[in-house]
């Protein structure tokens, strides 16, 4: 398999391969990409918020403050104000790195991950985001038996997983110029769309193509004004080239 890297030259196939073969046992390489990207992003979501709060009270001279090791009762009372401005909300104690902190030794892990991704969903009820995250985490079935014939024996395959994107470098929220995330993302869709007998290109729109592109459009051009692209695909990718 090509030695496909991410802009800070890590092997996606050796970091996410070797999860992937470590942990997929039963689980069909097409429908368990659903619980590494479910849980990439549910991570992604966590340091996103913490790192939005925490550079807020930074900015408010409060530099010691850690939004994750607040109480949940406390953080309630910046709920409302965060989905205006977040568009969701996640308690402390229901974020990625407490979740996996406490993950080992959580004979129920599978039904509070469950809880967890349908309590950050219901958050966006009402707002402008809702849409987006109806039904957000619904291919993350925590309670299936491709993950295990017991509870044990899935939440063993949780905890591993959990593991797993933990240790991933995705890079750090606060700097949007290596996106590790998308590339992830995109390595992640190419390596189980073709296991799958599918295309990749039918999911994502590759960064090649959209360099390709990128560069025919703006051939002599030394500023551009608008980019129309309507499924969206590739904007960030011009963004970016």
């Amino acid at each position: 398999m090509t030695q496909r890297k991410n802009r800070n030259g890590t092997s996606f196939t050796v970091r996410y391969g070797r999860l992937g073969e470590e942990l997929r046992g039963a689980v069909d390489g097409w429908d368990f990409k659903n619980y590494v990207l479910g849980t990439m992003f549910y991570r992604y979501i966590s340091e996103n918020l913490v790192n939005y709060i925490n550079e807020g009270e930074a900015d408010a001279g409060n530099t010691e403050f850690d939004y994750a090791a607040m109480s949940d009762k406390d953080a309630e009372e910046a709920r409302e104000g965060l989905v205006e401005e977040k568009g969701f909300f996640i308690l402390p104690s229901e974020l990625f790195w407490n979740v996996l902190k406490s993950a080992p030794n959580d004979e129920n892990l599978n039904m509070t991950l469950e809880t967890v991704f349908r309590h950050i969903e219901e958050s966006a009820k009402g707002s402008e985001s809702e849409n987006s995250f109806a039904g957000l985490f619904d291919d993350f079935d925590v309670n299936s038996n491709k993950l295990g014939s017991t509870v044990a024996k899935r939440n063993e395959k949780l905890v591993k997983l959990l593991n797993g994107v933990a240790a991933m470098n995705l890079g750090d929220v606060r700097y949007h110029d290596i996106d590790a995330f998308g590339d992830a993302y995109e390595y992640l869709m190419t390596m189980y769309a073709s296991n799958a007998g599918k295309s990749g290109g039918e999911f994502f729109t590759p960064a090649d193509v959209s360099e390709l592109l990128t560069r025919l459009g703006t051939v002599g051009k030394t500023e551009i004004n608008k980019v129309y692209e309507p499924e969206c695909g590739m904007i960030n990718n011009c963004n970016n080239n």
